[in-house]
């Protein structure tokens, strides 16, 4: 009987107050080889919530260096064929990793993202399914030139991408995945799945609310640092 490939649920946390919700909802999941990685970045509160959680999950505890550093320490201690990433304050839901291993079966893709939905601070919905249109690869490159419309969260991908384009940078504070989505785009085709296979919690205290001018500068940093290479991309894509 063949076994199902691992997946490697990456936890990144500090002084997060949701993370056993986010932890609840990865052991939920009906995929049936995962491991679950918590990495505390270092946290002096809420620590006391995943003590009931010890014994299903990988804890790793570091000294504070940012959600980069605690990702590719969870990636580096990672034993799965297949890593998804799962921020402290959000929640997958129970079905997300068995669809996303699904269609990267059926496309023969190695990275895959999710519509979503937003929650509030008490976990209700507060959003229609937020959805990306289906683009082709033109369309895909021009518009992750302009902006990230991909939810950290919601990404699956197989643990041969790391290889070919190195670990999250760590030198990006809030901006590390759209860094990394950059550096894959052309190297990898990528499939979707419209449903929402995620809750996106919107809160405070959450780090693109509290850091939203830094983030917005680092932003701009990402999108000149791959402007050239993703522009002769696009040319390629469109024939020119």
């Amino acid at each position: 009987m063949n076994k199902e490939p691992k997946v490697s649920i990456v936890i990144p946390f500090y002084n997060c107050p949701y993370v056993d919700r986010a932890v609840q909802s990865a052991l939920d999941q009906t995929y049936p080889c995962l491991e679950i990685i918590v990495v505390d970045d270092g946290s002096t509160r809420e620590k006391e919530k995943l003590e009931s959680f010890k014994e299903k999950i990988i804890y790793i505890p570091k000294s504070n260096g940012g959600t980069a550093s605690a990702l590719n320490r969870g990636i580096e201690r990672a034993s799965g064929t297949y890593f998804a990433w799962l921020s402290a304050d959000d929640l997958f839901h129970p079905h997300k990793i068995a669809r996303q291993m699904e269609r990267l079966q059926h496309t023969g893709t190695l990275f895959n993202h999710t519509g979503y939905y937003y929650i509030n601070e008490l976990g209700t919905r507060i959003s229609e399914p937020v959805r990306m249109p289906i683009y082709n690869k033109g369309e895909l490159v021009e518009t992750m030139m302009t902006g990230c419309p991909v939810n950290g969260s919601s990404v699956l991908l197989h643990m041969d991408i790391f290889r070919k384009v190195g670990l999250f940078n760590e030198s990006f504070l809030y901006t590390q995945d759209y860094d990394l989505w950059l550096r894959i785009l052309p190297h990898y085709e990528w499939s979707y799945i419209e449903e929402p296979l995620l809750d996106y919690r919107v809160h405070k205290e959450m780090g693109s609310v509290v850091h939203k001018e830094a983030q917005t500068q680092e932003i701009k940093g990402v999108q000149a640092k791959h402007r050239e290479i993703l522009s002769r991309l696009l040319r390629k894509e469109r024939g020119g």
